[in-house]
């Protein structure tokens, strides 16, 4: 199955209690259709007391199952905590968007999506120092109103 096609049938269940495990997840989302993995990240942390981070991913056999499970699972509680399920998005690159050790202008995602020519930056240099030129100096006139206060007569 090519990743596209296997993304389109994961699910991403958060808000999961620490009791929650591979089992239960199966429990609770078979009734949708044949499930055929399940993950459930582990911690950043190896010491840590947490057997899983509170989020997990559910693939199922077919497409179709996974938008059933959904639709009918998102919002529901499971161990008395209300979980999201939504559909799973692709896993970003350590070295891509907010996180990264790589200045976010530096990424080529970021250059592709906001370069601008060098004939847009210009024009947009040349309109800025018109409108600049423009506008008069509101000090202008001020030179003899240095005294609060209404003038003496």
């Amino acid at each position: 199955m090519s990743e596209k096609a296997r993304l389109k049938c994961t699910i991403y269940v958060g808000g999961l209690d620490q009791a929650v495990t591979m089992h239960t997840l199966a429990e609770a989302f078979v009734p949708f259709g044949e499930v055929v993995d399940i993950t459930l990240p582990k911690p950043d942390l190896p010491n840590s007391n947490e057997s899983h981070r509170g989020f997990g991913y559910v693939e199922f056999d077919l497409p179709e199952d996974a938008k059933e499970a959904i639709d009918n699972m998102d919002g529901s509680e499971l161990y008395g905590r209300t979980i999201k399920v939504a559909a799973a998005k692709p896993q970003r690159e350590s070295n891509e968007g907010l996180g990264s050790k790589t200045a976010i202008w530096e990424q080529e995602g970021y250059l592709a999506k906001y370069a601008v020519s060098e004939e847009d930056r210009l024009a947009t240099e040349q309109a800025q120092a018109g409108a600049n030129a423009e506008t008069e100096d509101p000090m202008q006139g001020l030179v003899e109103m240095d005294v609060a206060g209404p003038k003496p007569e």
